[in-house]
């Protein structure tokens, strides 16, 4: 009986087994399966509902095997590209995690032999969809570059685009880009007009019309075509009504919820970010019961925190999410790169920081020579909390991954205990409220979990108990 334990309460305790398989039991339960007296009952209970494997039984043995394989990631062709057509950027906000470079600075835009590099990049993918994000700086400062690669995708038979911009300009060339119907917006709302003033541009007039530009978009495409996501600042966060009714403002009922990631200016000018305490970990829990709250006294609109409900479905929905954040292992350079500015190639966003930041260079290649590097094979023999000693004993191993480059920008090694890092106390903290919600009692919490998890109708119950 492969099974991994927490506990949940005094009374109660979560086991899961190796391909995520849950149920939960009383302490008196555990201490029956560590002595081998599981009664009749419970042992029937385990094996029939695939938490225990029985040797005798091959086919069930095979089906534990497939649970567990379903969740491993397994790398496909390379599909997704994030671009840096420029680093120049509009705005100086303090917490830019990229360090961007000044509007009029020089030699931050690819240059005409990257360009055709991409070009011919995309030429050679063999796969049947493509997805790329456009990233910056502010990328609509070079729509040429965007309208470029856009035009060169035209033989996939599925295709989307992302571009990442601020939305402080939006003049025509720009809207046309927008228009195409496989092209999504991102942008950041951090709040209220005074939390967005305080923290991306301190100009009035700036923010005043980012506000416009984003209602104008929302008005012209609809809200299923803009996302946008805040940085909040954890030593002054807004109240959770004021950041949900920010975003209901322009008809957003989706919230990316982070606070400031230690990465680029950051660094510099919030140090406390390197790590992330109870206060944080608790006004996450406030801002999700709080959607909860709403959710069930407003039936017409369902609001999210996006990671929260990709940590859902890493739960109830193996292989269904590729959120590089919790996939196991984590394979890097592979169907997914960072293409710079200047034709550097990078395993992450994250890792393209670090590099701009000065504190190490994780660059994997560059698109003139290709990535397929020692650097890239040394980064993916450790992407995987497979082997972790900790990780192995841990009863949410089969939903987590493994973020090397996250523990080099916050510790510089890779090699901390795994629950001496954020990342780990981060996603500990998120599974423990996931599952105290998936147990929770009231109708309210199952109708918000259900539409979260894209589910028809509410579900009596998300989890079983055994005694």
């Amino acid at each position: 009986m492969p099974l991994r334990t927490r506990l949940m309460s005094t009374d109660r305790a979560l086991l899961v087994n190796d391909g995520g398989g849950f149920f939960s039991a009383t302490p008196d339960f555990l201490d029956r399966l560590s002595a081998g007296t599981l009664s009749s009952f419970e042992r029937q209970f385990v094996l029939e509902r695939g938490h225990g494997v029985d040797r005798a039984d091959p086919l069930g043995e095979t089906a534990h095997l497939y649970n567990v394989a379903e969740r491993l990631t397994l790398a496909g062709p390379l599909d997704y590209l994030i671009l840096v057509p420029t680093l120049r950027c509009n705005l100086s906000c303090t917490y830019c995690q990229v360090s961007r470079a000044a509007l009029d600075q020089t030699k931050y835009d690819w240059n005409d032999a990257t360009l055709e590099k991409v070009l011919s990049l995309i030429d050679g993918l063999s796969g049947p969809r493509i997805k790329i994000e456009f990233q910056g700086g502010e990328p609509t400062l070079r729509p040429d570059l965007i309208r470029a690669v856009i035009d060169r995708t035209c033989r996939f038979e599925e295709r989307q685009f992302v571009i990442c911009t601020n939305l402080q300009n939006l003049g025509p060339e720009i809207l046309s880009l927008f228009d195409g119907p496989e092209v999504f917006i991102s942008t950041s709302l951090d709040g209220d007009f005074e939390t967005h003033l305080r923290n991306r541009t301190t100009n009035v007039e700036m923010t005043g019309q980012f506000r416009r530009n984003l209602a104008t978009v929302v008005e012209r495409y609809g809200p299923q075509k803009v996302s946008a996501l805040p940085t909040i600042d954890p030593e002054r966060p807004p109240t959770p009504d004021a950041l949900i009714d920010a975003y209901l403002e322009f008809g957003l009922e989706s919230i990316f919820l982070r606070p400031i990631n230690y990465q680029g200016f950051a660094r510099k000018h919030h140090a406390s970010s390197r790590e992330q305490d109870m206060a944080w970990r608790a006004y996450h829990e406030k801002f999700l019961r709080r959607l909860i709250e709403r959710n069930w006294e407003d039936r017409s609109v369902v609001l999210e925190e996006s990671y929260f409900s990709i940590c859902l479905r890493r739960i109830f929905q193996p292989g269904a999410d590729r959120h590089v954040d919790l996939r196991n292992p984590n394979p890097l350079g592979y169907d997914y790169v960072v293409i710079d500015y200047d034709g550097q190639v990078y395993p992450t966003d994250e890792a393209r920081m670090l590099s701009r930041s000065g504190v190490i260079d994780l660059s994997i290649g560059d698109v003139h020579s290709g990535w397929d590097t020692p650097a890239r094979a040394t980064l993916n023999a450790h992407a995987s909390n497979l082997f972790d000693p900790a990780c192995q004993r841990c009863a949410y191993q089969p939903y987590c991954g493994r973020d090397v480059v996250d523990d080099i920008a916050r510790y510089g090694r890779i090699d901390l205990p795994r629950q001496e890092t954020e990342f780990c106390r981060r996603h500990m903290s998120l599974f423990d409220l996931a599952f105290r919600l998936i147990y929770a009692d009231d109708e309210p919490t199952r109708y918000s979990l259900a539409r979260w998890l894209r589910l028809e109708g509410t579900p009596l119950t998300f989890g079983e108990h055994c005694a």
